[in-house]
């Protein structure tokens, strides 16, 4: 399950999404993730999928790969389906026993949740997948900018995400690492109940926190050897520029955004 992460990871691709400004991309992502909480008809669903399968085509990510992000979060997933279909009590009842009710609008909003979530899942990938960590921290920083004149250290706030996201993959595979060393131990994970589970875990984290922070330690040091003080009076050696690539990518939003809100108004 620990390979099967993907958030963090970057794939290498020659297309026009991995081309694209990190701030557009970024701005993209976020819009996304808002308009899918605000579809509200079968038709804005369709233009979700429409517009979700024609950008994975145009980065040239491996459907497999779109798969596998959403491997992890299925029980997450199964799980929130069942809280919709058994805490709704309007609508047609299909089936009652004693405290229990499953309603039609119960089975339809959890269908409908577990569309948003998978596809929230997808988004986020493709951003992940198509946009390296140093071009995400750029992007990040560019877009926080303007709040530096308040006080926001934007630099350090881009630079402290862009980190943990690019180590969650390492901290993953350090993680399946010492699983599978502790197992070879005699160490038992899987039998017992959930406290027994809780407690076998203790050989795991210990060694992980260990590493973890070891890992922090070798960073600050190979920071302060490149003579890094933070975002002051630094400069970029690739300065990023909007091209008619970003221009495609917001008209293909905009496109999807409109879809969605015509069909929550006329339908």
């Amino acid at each position: 399950m620990l390979s099967d992460m993907t958030l963090g990871q970057y794939y290498p691709a020659d297309s026009c999404v991995h081309k694209m400004d990190a701030r557009v991309k970024i701005l993209i992502a976020l819009a996304f993730m808002v308009f899918i909480f605000c579809i509200g008809t079968v038709y804005g669903y369709v233009a979700l999928f429409v517009f979700t399968v024609f950008m994975i085509a145009m980065s040239k990510i491996p459907v497999k790969f779109m798969l596998k992000a959403i491997k992890p979060i299925i029980f997450f997933v199964v799980f929130t389906a069942v809280l919709n279909i058994l805490l709704t009590r309007s609508g047609t009842v299909l089936w009652h026993y004693g405290f229990l009710t499953i309603t039609v609008d119960g089975v339809l909003n959890a269908v409908y949740m577990m569309i948003r979530i998978v596809f929230l899942i997808m988004g986020t990938s493709l951003l992940t997948y198509t946009t390296s960590p140093i071009e995400l921290t750029d992007g990040i920083e560019r877009l926080l900018r303007p709040f530096s004149k308040i006080g926001l250290p934007s630099h350090e706030l881009a630079m402290m995400m862009s980190i943990a996201l690019r180590f969650i993959p390492t901290i993953l595979e350090e993680t399946d690492k010492i699983k599978k060393a502790q197992t070879a131990r005699g160490a038992d994970f899987e039998s017992g109940n959930i406290l027994k589970r809780a407690g076998a875990l203790i050989p795991l984290l210990v060694p992980l926190f260990i590493s973890a922070f070891r890992r922090a330690d070798e960073l600050a040091m190979a920071m302060e050897c490149r003579c890094y003080h933070g975002g002051k009076n630094r400069t970029k050696m690739n300065e990023p520029h909007m091209g008619v690539r970003d221009l495609f990518g917001v008209l293909a939003f905009l496109i999807f955004a409109t879809a969605v809100i015509v069909t929550n108004i006329l339908w």
